[in-house]
C-alpha cells in the first residue's frame, strides 16, 4: 500500500525548498517544473532538479516531478529527469490515453536498464481529459493516480471557483469513479488559500467522504491537516476490527451470514475493513477498539 495522503508542490527553480523538502513529512514531494517556473527559467530548473534526485535525501518521501506538457517542454523534462530515477512522474493536462501513451514510450526511451520503472501520476485539468479519464486510468500500468486539478477545469468550463467547490462535485465524483474501477488512487485538487486552515479540514474532509486517497498541497503547513484527515479515526478503526471479528465469528458458525448492528457484513464491507486495519498497520497507529 503506497502512501498518498499528502503531495506537496516544491518549485523547481527554489534551490532552499528542494533542499528541505523532506522535513515536511509529505507522503511525496512533487518537484514542480511547470507552473512554478517560468519559461526562462526551465533550463536552470531542470539541472536543479536532477541534481536534488541524485543528491537530496527525502526520507521516506516518494519524489515526483511534474514535468511540462508534452507539448512544450515536457519531451526534454522526460530525457533529463527520468535518469535520475524519480519515483514518478506528474503529467499534467492529459486529455486522452494517447496522451499516456506518448509519455510512456518517451520515458521508456530515457530510463537507465537497471533503474526501477517510472510511474505516471496523470493530472487531469480539462473537460475533455475529464471525459476520458477512464481510458486515461486503465492506458498502462504506469499509471498509479489520477489527480485533479480544479483550476484549470472550472476555466475550461467557464464556472468561477469558490470555497464551497459546489461547481467542481460532479467532476470531483466522476474522477473518484474512474480511478476506482482502474483500481488506483484518485488525488484531489488543492485547497489554494494556505492561510485558512478550517476550510482547508473542511475541504479536506469532504475529498476523503467523496473518495479520494490524497490532496496535493501548495505549503507545508498543509500536510498535517490533511494527515489528520486522512488517517483512520479511533472509530474507523474499531468499527473495522468489529467487522473482522463478525466475519470470524460466522465462518466459526459455519454460518455463510455474518451481521453488525443488524446489518449484515457484505464483501465490500470486509474488503473496506480490511483497508484500514492495512492503513492503521502501515501508519503504525495504535488499534486500540474503542466504541463505535
Amino acid at each position: 500500500m503506497k502512501l498518498r495522503r499528502s503531495l506537496l508542490f516544491i518549485p523547481g527553480n527554489n534551490p532552499s525548498m528542494l533542499q528541505n523538502g523532506g522535513v515536511f513529512g509529505a507522503d511525496s514531494v512533487i518537484l514542480d517544473l511547470e507552473d512554478a517556473v517560468s519559461p526562462n527559467e526551465k533550463d536552470a530548473a531542470r539541472l536543479l532538479v536532477a541534481h536534488a534526485l541524485r543528491h537530496v535525501d527525502y526520507g521516506t518521501s516518494e519524489t515526483v516531478v511534474r514535468i511540462n506538457g508534452l507539448d512544450s517542454f515536457g519531451s526534454e523534462d522526460i530525457r533529463r529527469i527520468v535518469p535520475c530515477e524519480p519515483g514518478a512522474l506528474l503529467v499534467p493536462k492529459v486529455q486522452c490515453a494517447e496522451d499516456i501513451h506518448t509519455a510512456v514510450a518517451k520515458i521508456a526511451q530515457a530510463e537507465r536498464r537497471e533503474q526501477k520503472k517510472v510511474k505516471i501520476i496523470a493530472l487531469i485539468e480539462t473537460p475533455r481529459g475529464l471525459a476520458e479519464c477512464h481510458a486515461i486510468a486503465r492506458a498502462d500500468e504506469r499509471v498509479v493516480a489520477l489527480a485533479f486539478g480544479a483550476e484549470d477545469y472550472t476555466a475550461g468550463i467557464g464556472a468561477q471557483r469558490t470555497k464551497e467547490s459546489i461547481e467542481i462535485s460532479t467532476a470531483r465524483m466522476l474522477l473518484v469513479n474512474a480511478a476506482a474501477a482502474a483500481e488506483i488512487q484518485a488525488i484531489d485538487t488543492p485547497y489554494t488559500d494556505a492561510g485558512d486552515d478550517l476550510g482547508m479540514e473542511t475541504d479536506t474532509t469532504m475529498a476523503k467522504q467523496l473518495g479520494f486517497k490524497g490532496k496535493l498541497a501548495i505549503n507545508p503547513r498543509q500536510i498535517d491537516i490533511i494527515h489528520s484527515v486522512f488517517n483512520p479515526s479511533q472509530q474507523e478503526i474499531a468499527w473495522a476490527h468489529q467487522v473482522i471479528q463478525a466475519i470470524r465469528q460466522a465462518e466459526a458458525e459455519g454460518s455463510g451470514v455474518a451481521s453488525l448492528q443488524g446489518k449484515m457484513v457484505d464483501a465490500p464491507i470486509v474488503n473496506r475493513a480490511e483497508r484500514i486495519i492495512k492503513l492503521t498497520q502501515v501508519l503504525g497507529l495504535s488499534q486500540e477498539v474503542v466504541p463505535c
